[in-house]
């Protein structure tokens, strides 16, 4: 997890071409970074901002697509042609996919969503300058990761089943959850295949398969891969590329070459729907299509932070209705035979295991200001709280007026005292899930009853310091039904008012 403070250590001593025909977005974004870059030099078109990459060296490039006179993707690619090693981020709306997948193939280095949110930006700055930080490490590492995979490959030629796991063991390294997957699919892939009646070879070949169908993911963005929520439609077409990857690496490698076609297919549908080459019916492969319904099977089985799992009944139940639909009707029959006698590990979930992952984990749910959970968290939380109560008691803590503070005392004093008023809550409350929301409000979620009578005195205190007012609010879940944030926003209405 990282603090602005070590933002700024990383950027103070970088410069930007910053690339923007709205003026307004313009000087909205160049207020901001100039507060973290020692350099910043703008641009008002693609045109301007080549001939000023052509003439300056920049440590990051950053522009926008849409743009008159010559756009953002055509820039880019003039930029790459100058130099290949250029760091550059995109700036980019969802109305603008077509760009956008335009200049993810120039091989930018990250995207910001537009309208700005500044989380999701430090969070691009932060990663990108720790490339610039770290950048001849890291290219030394991809020029040698094909001959590292190749002399992998070779030093194992004698022990097949080893070089598989070793293989999806480089998957395993980023995204445990991930691997696990891969072994779960390549167990039902197994089974279904034995239950169709197919030969033993048949049974190995589809249960290798299924270890390998996504290994494509080695290539799939941090941001992505280990990304807990759902994701948006940029993000969904980064993730549907790791059918190619996988395909293009395995098929590269001898050993593994057979297997590439079956990989290939794990995403098609039997109505033609699915993707990359939206095959249908039989023209998917035989095992191709065990493949695709173990694989579906696994992520309706296994919890993920967004989605309750759903028990075997009701997985092949769900299999079932798809028939002829998303799976293949012979498939589907037996896979209801094969699978619905499994035992499932009831532990199996998106949730961080290692220390790694937690703090991966906190770049998508801690707000970084405060080390509270941010309201993206709270929204999943509230979700699966609205089928399965477990958090039964809320607390709603709102600061009044924080925006007319801010005006008055800067807002780095603002920071500092939402910081303070949230180790607070940390300190006291511990045993509850502590949410940062809308700026300058913070949300508790509880089991038991909440008792504020402590922490109010710590935060009396604080608030009397600096002339602040603070309401609460205390809600029992089992008889106000709170399951959105918009929910939330009504009862702030009502404590603020």
């Amino acid at each position: 997890m990282f603090e602005l403070k070590e933002l700024k250590q990383l950027t103070k001593d970088l410069n930007i071409l910053y690339v923007e025909d709205d003026l307004g977005i313009q000087k909205t974004m160049f207020n901001y970074l100039k507060k973290l870059f020692s350099s910043i030099t703008i641009a008002n078109d693609g045109v301007q901002g080549l001939n000023l990459f052509e003439k300056n060296k920049f440590d990051i490039v950053i522009t926008d697509l849409s743009m008159p006179k010559m756009n953002g993707l055509e820039m880019i690619q003039k930029i790459k042609e100058i130099d290949e090693n250029q760091l550059i981020l995109i700036t980019t709306a969802h109305s603008e996919s077509n760009y956008t997948m335009g200049a993810i193939k120039a091989h930018v280095d990250g995207y910001i969503l537009k309208p700005f949110n500044y989380d999701e930006l430090n969070f691009e700055l932060f990663k990108i300058s720790q490339i610039i930080n770290k950048f001849n490490e890291n290219e030394n590492y991809k020029q040698h990761l094909e001959d590292m995979i190749e002399l992998k490959t070779k030093e194992m030629q004698n022990n097949y089943e080893k070089t598989l796991y070793s293989m999806i063991d480089l998957v395993e390294q980023r995204d445990t959850y991930t691997a696990g997957h891969s072994k779960r699919v390549a167990n039902y892939c197994q089974l279904i295949a034995k239950e169709m009646g197919y030969s033993q070879e048949d049974q190995k070949l589809i249960h290798q398969a299924g270890i390998l169908h996504d290994i494509g993911k080695i290539e799939t963005p941090d941001a992505v891969l280990l990304n807990p929520k759902g994701l948006n439609e940029i993000e969904y077409l980064l993730i549907k590329e790791h059918v190619n990857v996988g395909y293009q690496l395995l098929n590269s490698i001898p050993m593994f070459k057979h297997l590439a076609k079956i990989v290939y297919l794990h995403h098609e549908r039997y109505d033609g729907e699915g993707y990359p080459n939206g095959l249908a019916g039989d023209d998917i492969d035989e095992l191709g299509r065990i493949i695709i319904v173990a694989d579906a099977f696994d992520a309706m089985t296994t919890n993920r932070i967004y989605k309750a799992r759903k028990t075997i009944e009701e997985a092949i139940e769900e299999i079932l209705v798809l028939s002829e639909k998303q799976f293949h009707p012979d498939v589907a029959k037996s896979a209801a035979i094969a699978l619905k006698n499994i035992e499932l590990d009831q532990e199996i979930n998106q949730l961080p295991k290692t220390k790694l992952e937690e703090e991966r984990f906190a770049y998508f749910y801690k707000d970084i200001l405060t080390q509270a959970y941010n309201q993206n968290y709270l929204d999943v939380v509230l979700m699966k709280n609205s089928y399965n109560l477990e958090y039964s008691n809320m607390a709603i803590l709102s600061l009044k007026e924080f925006s007319k503070y801010n005006q008055n005392n800067g807002w780095e004093k603002g920071d500092e005292v939402l910081k303070e008023f949230a180790n607070i809550l940390l300190i006291h409350l511990d045993e509850n899930l502590i949410f940062r929301i809308f700026g300058d409000d913070f949300v508790l979620l509880s089991k038991k009853d909440i008792d504020l009578s402590e922490v109010k005195i710590a935060l009396d205190t604080l608030v009397q310091k600096e002339h602040l007012i603070y309401k609460t609010d205390i809600i029992d879940l089992n008889i106000l039904k709170i399951n959105t944030l918009s929910d939330i926003e009504i009862q702030l209405n009502k404590i603020t008012t």
